[in-house]
């Protein structure tokens, strides 16, 4: 028997902001509601594929808000501390008795309720995560554990006979508008169930990367099958980083990409974008839930005679999530800020290799069971994982790899750097295994680790894995001496002010490689080159170094960068568009990530990093600030004599043209945006002028002012750690204007590429063996 005396506690609901982020107060659910505080609810829709019909719940009488009549499949708060997940199975698990994992639950849009009822008694405030659940059939009606003080009975029903019946407020039925953001519901699912488009894969030109190995050792060519085989880990966990149920979907497509030319396209498009949106079109998913895994789950209701369980689709969001799968999917800016703040070691937080977990989520995906937890009063709910375990399993596997190619390799620069690698990927401290990749000198070439942090568009913190291996170009890298031992020059010339400017910039070794394999953060648009670490501990202390892909530069010049040139520059400039000035340009914006601001001292001589300070703002900008800055330090060693005078129209008129093509990349993507930016304010100043044959050309009397006007207002913003003027100078020039549209329609209608797929049948040999 209970004890009578015992005192029900009243729900309490995390306050809001009227744009829905945390304000770090909570109130119990009677008062949020009298009070009309903002507040937050889960949606939870179960969706019959075979029926095209929805789950209703008919609400008990005694509900205190539309009593006796038919709703949504489940729903309720979210309580104080919990995470929206969560609550949507445990609601769902409460109201219907159905459990279902993770990965059953596809977030599809944020719906925003704002009304009065019970004679102004009740207002409700209520941001509502909507989920759908599809499953393959209908559940048996007697498979239900229904919550009487909740749910009096439940029906199927047509998806578009239930918005019919809302549109015409139909009395037995909880109103939902229709005609405004709850029709993303319907819109949603009848889009599911139309062909997808798979012309996007045109985009692409798969080129077949070539090379001999004829100059490294037989030693060096068995480390190398171990080295590629550790590259392949790298892939794992990539998928894994970008979206918890990513490497379920990879499995699925692959097992079905021969059941049709459809399901073929499917499978070549998701490699191309290692997931299922689209890198070119701003991040839009090109495929659904409706394209993804089966599941079955026999205990996840009562057991029914003669019905083997239920069968569901794996889901995955629509809308690409911001923080990947780094942070909780539910987490907002402001519940980080408030958690991190209260932590005595804030950098676990910020970490380039940590994620962010919810002790309120401390089950697998596979667990069935949900239970309220407690949470830490002195932190909340979140906490970080170091890499080395939240990747263990992934990690082990390629430390031993690594490990055993190391004793193999002839190099003694290439043994340290593998068995350091292998060292940091379970110790989760990658310093020393950074400044060894900084001094390889081996013809056999390798990087692999985490490093770029675009997944990252929260905050820009967290990196992702990545692998390169290719064979060095010596007599290209004996070229580009020049470029790595002018930084310091290069730095005390800058145009912004002379107080911003680092006494200690290193000189920055380059390498020159022919690309074998990649494997991990090398979705969508090939990069050409890359310049790391970005550790701003080690860009401090020792510089950077570059790495220059010429194999990669070169298939890209020809099959993109001259076509784009052709259609788009005037026949005056055309011919100075040329590979020599495409590359040494590359070689600049490589250079110029290792100069300007990176350790920064704010107004409060509070010392920071730019990344710190400008957020998901640093990629784009950062981007925007080697490019253009890159261009600046061409004309400045042109005029010091050390590059010929001869680049000096066609590094302006190259430059251009590849506008046009980084543009094409995306406005979601880093290069994408830092090119626009670029793009227009060269246009507004008149230093890149359209003509009326619909084709461009360099103004060369006035794009040096343009080039050094641009290159002081981003390095001064960098400087100053300003994401208000960040944000402010991103706002108005990383759009689509109407000529950088003429142009994308010019190249899309003569199907110019917008980037290569490369293939590597050496490396698929070398496994082989």
């Amino acid at each position: 028997m209970a004890d009578a005396s015992a005192v029900v506690v009243e729900e309490h609901l995390d306050v809001l902001t009227k744009t829905g982020e945390k304000t770090g107060v909570s109130k119990p659910r009677g008062a949020v509601h009298r009070d009309g505080d903002y507040h937050r609810a889960v949606h939870v829709w179960i969706f019959a594929e075979s029926t095209q019909q929805l789950l209703l719940q008919k609400r008990a009488d005694c509900k205190d808000s539309w009593p006796g009549q038919w709703d949504i499949s489940s729903a309720g708060h979210i309580s104080a501390g919990d995470s929206s997940l969560v609550s949507a199975r445990r609601e769902l698990q409460e109201e219907l008795g159905i459990s279902l994992p993770r990965d059953a639950f596809e977030l599809m849009f944020v719906f925003l309720q704002e009304c009065v009822i019970n004679d102004g008694t009740f207002i409700n405030n209520e941001f509502n995560d909507v989920y759908l659940v599809t499953t393959i059939d209908p559940i048996p009606l007697e498979a239900f554990t229904l919550q009487e003080s909740e749910v009096s009975a439940v029906k199927y029903m047509s998806y578009e006979e239930y918005r019919s019946l809302l549109a015409k407020e139909d009395p037995d039925y909880v109103p939902y508008d229709v005609n405004g953001p709850y029709d993303q519901l319907f819109q949603i699912i009848r889009q599911r169930y139309v062909n997808i488009n798979m012309s996007n894969l045109h985009h692409f030109i798969f080129f077949i990367l070539l090379l001999k190995l004829t100059d490294l050792s037989d030693a060096d060519k068995e480390a190398l099958s171990l080295i590629i085989k550790a590259a392949k880990v790298m892939d794992d966990i990539f998928y894994l980083q970008v979206w918890e149920s990513n490497p379920a979907l990879r499995d699925w497509l692959n097992v079905n990409a021969d059941a049709s030319e459809v399901e073929k396209s499917k499978w070549k498009y998701y490699m191309i974008n290692k997931g299922p949106w689209s890198c070119l079109d701003e991040n839009q998913a090109f495929l659904t839930t409706k394209d993804s895994a089966v599941r079955l789950i026999p205990e996840a209701t009562k057991t029914v005679s003669g019905w083997k369980g239920l069968e569901y689709k794996a889901a995955f969001p629509t809308l690409k999530p911001p923080g990947a799968n780094f942070y909780p999917p539910d987490m907002d800016k402001m519940e980080f800020e408030l958690w991190k703040n209260k932590l005595s070691q804030q950098d676990d937080a910020t970490s380039f290799f940590t994620v962010i977990k919810r002790h309120s989520e401390g089950f697998s995906s596979s667990d069935h069971t949900i239970s309220k937890t407690s949470h830490l009063a002195d932190t909340g709910d979140l906490f970080t994982v170091p890499y080395s375990t939240e990747y263990k399993y992934f990690l082990t596997k390629a430390a031993e790899l690594l490990h055993k190619a190391g004793d193999l390799a002839s190099s003694p620069s290439l043994k340290r750097l593998l068995h350091s690698k292998a060292d940091a990927f379970l110790s989760n401290d990658y310093y020393d295994s950074d400044i060894a990749w900084m001094e390889l000198d081996s013809k056999l070439d390798v990087t692999i680790g985490p490093y770029e942090t675009y997944e990252d568009s929260i905050f820009g913190y967290k990196a992702t894995f990545e692998a390169f291996v290719g064979i060095r170009d010596d007599k290209a890298t004996a070229q580009l001496k020049m470029f790595g031992e002018n930084l310091q020059v290069l730095e005390q010339n800058l145009p912004m002010d002379n107080a911003y400017k680092s006494q200690d910039i290193h000189v920055a070794p380059i390498r020159v490689i022919r690309l074998l394999y990649n494997a991990g953060d090398v979705k969508g648009p090939q990069t050409v080159a890359f310049n790391l670490p970005n550790d701003e501990r080690i860009v401090k202390d020792r510089g950077t170094s570059m790495v220059m892909l010429k194999n990669v530069s070169e298939a890209k010049f020809k099959h993109i960068l001259r076509p784009i040139a052709d259609a788009c520059i005037s026949a005056g400039q055309n011919k100075l568009v040329d590979f020599d000035s495409f590359f040494t340009h590359t070689i600049c914006h490589e250079c110029c990530h290792g100069i300007g601001p990176h350790t920064i001292t704010l107004p409060d001589g509070k010392k920071s990093t730019v990344r710190k300070e400008l957020q998901e703002l640093h990629s784009a900008l950062e981007e925007a600030k080697a490019d253009i800055v890159g261009l600046w330090a061409l004309k400045f060693l042109i005029r010091q004599g050390l590059l010929p005078r001869s680049l000096e129209e066609s590094m302006y008129v190259s430059f251009l043209a590849g506008c046009f093509r980084s543009v094409r990349f995306g406005l979601e993507e880093a290069h994408g945006k830092g090119e626009a930016v670029q793009f227009n304010w060269m246009f507004e100043k008149g230093a890149f002028v359209l003509h009326p044959n619909e084709t461009f050309s360099v103004d060369f009397t006035k794009v040096d002012d343009a080039v050094e006007s641009l290159s002081r207002e981003i390095l001064t913003i960098q400087a100053k750690g300003d994401k208000g003027a960040a944000s402010l100078l991103l706002q108005k020039y990383c759009k689509l204007t109407p000529p950088l549209k003429l142009a994308l329609q010019k190249l899309e209608n003569i199907q110019v590429p917008v980037d290569i797929a490369p293939t590597f049948p050496l490396a698929a040999e070398i496994l082989q063996q």
